[in-house]
Formats: C-alpha cells, sequence, structure tokens
C-alpha cells in the first residue's frame, strides 16, 4: 500500500460507488473501454460485464498479475503494466479512478485523443481547478479541458469510500468530447499561462511575434486564449 500511497493512489472500496461510475459511462456491447489504474479491480468486472472489450492498464505489476488470475474468465478483457497515458490503444469510453499525481496528466492526454466520452474520478481540488469559472481561478489545465470537453458533475465521492483515505473528498467527472487537441496547442497554452501576469504584447514577444494588446491572460475569455495560442503557433 506504500507504493500506491506514493503514486498518488487511494483504492476505491465502496461498490456503491463502483457501480454508479459504470452506470454514468452508458456502456453499450460494442463500446471498447480503457480503463486507467486496474488497482484492485473493483471497476474492472463491471466494465467487462457492459463491454464489447476492456483494456485495463495499471503502473504496479503486481496489481497487473493479480488481476490477471483473479479475471482469467472474462474473455474480452486485456491486462497490460505500464504507463496507460503512452499506450496506443483505441477506444470508444475511458473511465478511471485517476491516480491524483497524474490527474493533469490524463487531462491532456485525453484533450489530443479521439474518443467519445469518460467517467473519471479526480480529487475536489482538482476538479474545482477544471470548472472555475474565475478568471483568476483558471489554470492552463482549466482552458485545455473546457475547450476539449463537456464536464459535468455526476457526484461528490467522501474520503471515507477509499483505502487508505485520502485527505480530501474526490468527485465523479463525466466528459464528453468535443475538440481533439494537438499536442504543440496544450504546450502553447501551457507555455501562455507561466507569462500570465504580462500582457499580451509582451507574452507574444516571447515567441517573436507582434501585438498591440495590453490585456492580461486573465482578462481573456477560454476563447481568445485558445486563440493566442492558435496565433502563437502560425508560422
Amino acid at each position: 500500500m506504500i507504493k500506491r500511497k506514493r503514486l498518488g493512489q487511494h483504492f476505491l472500496s465502496s461498490d456503491t460507488v463502483a457501480k454508479s461510475i459504470v452506470h454514468e459511462a452508458k456502456i453499450s456491447k460494442k463500446d471498447v473501454v480503457y480503463e486507467v489504474g486496474t488497482g484492485l479491480g473493483i471497476l474492472t468486472p463491471l466494465l467487462c460485464e457492459n463491454a464489447s472489450k476492456v483494456i485495463s492498464v495499471d503502473l504496479d505489476e503486481t496489481l497487473v498479475k493479480s488481476a490477471k488470475s483473479k479475471f482469467s474468465h472474462f474473455e474480452n478483457l486485456t491486462l497490460k503494466s505500464g504507463d496507460g497515458f503512452k499506450k496506443k490503444d483505441i477506444f470508444d469510453i475511458f473511465v478511471s479512478n485517476l491516480p491524483y499525481s497524474k490527474s493533469r496528466d490524463a487531462i491532456e492526454w485525453l484533450a489530443s485523443t479521439s474518443f467519445s466520452h469518460g467517467v473519471i474520478m479526480v480529487q475536489k481540488e482538482f476538479a474545482d481547478k477544471l470548472l472555475a469559472k474565475s478568471s483568476k481561478q483558471r489554470k492552463a489545465v482549466s482552458i485545455i479541458a473546457t475547450y476539449a470537453f463537456e464536464i459535468s458533475v455526476v457526484s461528490k465521492v467522501g474520503k471515507n469510500y477509499f483505502s487508505p483515505p485520502p485527505k480530501i473528498d474526490s468527485v465523479v467527472l463525466k466528459l464528453i468530447k468535443k475538440n481533439n487537441m494537438s499536442k504543440n496547442l496544450i504546450k502553447t497554452i501551457n507555455d501562455i499561462f507561466s507569462y500570465r501576469r504580462k500582457t499580451v504584447k509582451n507574452i507574444l514577444k516571447q515567441f517573436n511575434k507582434e501585438s498591440v494588446m495590453d490585456k492580461r491572460v486573465d482578462d481573456l475569455s477560454g476563447g481568445e486564449i485558445i486563440n493566442l495560442a492558435r496565433q502563437i503557433l502560425e508560422k
């Protein structure tokens, strides 16, 4: 359990919450489901019962071996060890109780990956960042997420539903894919936020571009930030 804590992973221990996540994923027998974080396998069999195929990935080889033994009767299950965000599998639906340390990586990876929709569990603090309305509270990942997905809150999950219990409550989110983003566009948005206290004119100078706009990042709408990133990427 120490290793998993270091990875920022807390195992979901509630069958009720697990069933609600799978229900919200609206999986059909035509769908390929991709799960990152097999863990102890609380979601995996439920996904297999509903999907055409389930691909489940975990960094911990011991947990993958255990799952292979436990779920050997599911012919539609493929289990893999490694970083799920570096695999090249094609899928329709993404489902994950995300390791807290990987939440941002997951959003950026999903923003650049083609799929229909997903259901994820994240720390409440991270969910608040994704859904931030105030320009002062927005982060680069807020802009990326709201451009790439339609996001809705499914439910809040208390810390006592996990083992070991985290220090903060979690939130289940549903993501419906709206726009695919290139990795260069995502990187450029992150770069823009590293200069968020500068004016647009001075930000563009960093990329050898010109503008007379004196607004700062916090004065721009999400769409304007996307357009600014695209302007930077223009040859």
